[in-house]
């Protein structure tokens, strides 16, 4: 891997981890300061929003300036989302500014690793950023929770919030700050990308528009982004369906079914590895079979009440989902930067994987609203994957046979 690499995913794991384990704070202080339930939901919507709403304008901000120190100053705007919190700012604004800097954090951190890692080991580097982020997720979270101990300590007269949680947001910001100065070590990294003017032009809705449809258009990276973006919507919807199964199926509490999820990103880790060691960029269209592992899956989870079996069967479902994602991840960075750039066809990417992530979510709650049993959602999943993926392995296996 080229000199740097190896900081930029200490920076992503970083980074990732302050994010995740301010996401458990954040619903704490709201039950703190006396909101209702309704609105922790809000906080992961104000996070996301941004990637749909300024995806016009992050792929060519991460294009025009140097992708290291952008990501830094990321980092530093985060550190300033919580600050605001603890200032009296009201929390949807501070995780919204907290987004903001998120949705420009991803396109300089893929495209950095796309423009500085050779297209030979791309699949291996996303496997490295693919590991690191699940990984942020599980520790993330954990920290949060045992972050939320630190309760006995008074606000200091500065917080215009009166809250007991500013240690741990305190411990928060350090790692941001640990994240921004590992930041330092991808300069050698940067020197290859190139710097792209940011004008007008390059930030309109039109401008971003044309780039969308243009990647939908390429063959490979169509289809790639087809996947990417399929495979985010349904993963969105899983994180909430494994929380109702273990209550209804397992009889678990909220807490160990959040414990079940985290089997699931173990098995994204082992995936992802293994795609990494499985698929070149050359090959990285085998790997779509095994999103109709994933479809067979899906189904066969909610019918499960014996625990080690659902232990075994998250597992699996996440091994397919990390050797279906990272090679697709992969296909799509090399095509998105060769038909756009790199920065841009992140920004094209997260949009579409947002989107995609905002109204799955939207379709599932209005589904349970309406009363519908978690087994046939999850057999509208199992159909959606089919329909999408199968008449893809159908054109793979008539181009190999």
């Amino acid at each position: 891997m080229p000199k740097g690499f190896y900081f930029l995913i200490g920076a992503q794991f970083a980074s990732g981890l302050a994010d995740n384990a301010l996401l458990i704070l954040g619903i704490y202080f709201l039950n703190e300061q006396g909101y209702p339930g309704w609105w922790a939901p809000l906080l992961k919507f104000s996070l996301t929003l941004a990637y749909v709403l300024l995806a016009s304008v992050v792929g060519p901000l991460a294009d025009a300036f140097s992708k290291s120190r952008l990501m830094a100053c990321m980092n530093a705007l985060k550190m300033a989302g919580v600050l605001l919190l603890l200032a009296g700012v009201h929390p949807l604004f501070a995780f919204a500014l907290i987004g903001l800097a998120a949705s420009v954090y991803a396109p300089a951190k893929y495209g950095l690793a796309t423009e500085a890692v050779p297209a030979r080991l791309l699949v291996r580097a996303n496997a490295w950023i693919e590991v690191s982020m699940v990984l942020s997720v599980i520790f993330g979270i954990a920290l949060g929770g045992a972050l939320t101990g630190l309760s006995e300590v008074s606000a200091p007269i500065v917080f215009v919030v009166s809250t007991q949680t500013w240690p741990a947001m305190a411990v928060v910001i350090g790692v941001y700050l640990t994240a921004a100065m590992l930041n330092v070590g991808l300069i050698p990294m940067d020197k290859r990308g190139p710097i792209e003017p940011l004008t007008w032009h390059a930030v309109r809705i039109g401008t971003f528009w044309k780039s969308n449809q243009k990647l939908w258009r390429d063959p490979l990276g169509g289809v790639s982004l087809y996947v990417t973006t399929l495979y985010w919507g349904v993963g969105a919807v899983m994180q909430f369906a494994v929380l109702l199964w273990a209550q209804g199926s397992l009889g678990m509490t909220l807490k160990f079914g959040a414990y079940l999820q985290a089997l699931v990103a173990v098995g994204v880790v082992f995936g992802a590895y293994m795609a990494g060691r499985s698929f070149k960029l050359h090959s990285a269209r085998q790997a779509l079979p095994w999103g109709l592992w994933l479809a067979v899956l899906l189904p066969l989870m909610v019918t499960i009440s014996n625990l080690w079996l659902a232990i075994a069967l998250l597992l699996c479902v996440g091994v397919a989902g990390g050797m279906l994602l990272v090679p697709m991840n992969a296909l799509l960075q090399h095509r998105g930067m060769q038909v756009l750039s790199s920065g841009r066809s992140i920004a094209v990417q997260g949009f579409n994987e947002n989107l995609s992530v905002l109204l799955m979510l939207a379709a599932y709650s209005a589904l349970l609203a309406f009363g519908m049993s978690l087994t046939y959602i999850m057999l509208l999943l199992a159909v959606l994957l089919v329909a999408g993926i199968a008449p893809l392995c159908l054109l793979l296996w008539r181009q190999f046979r």
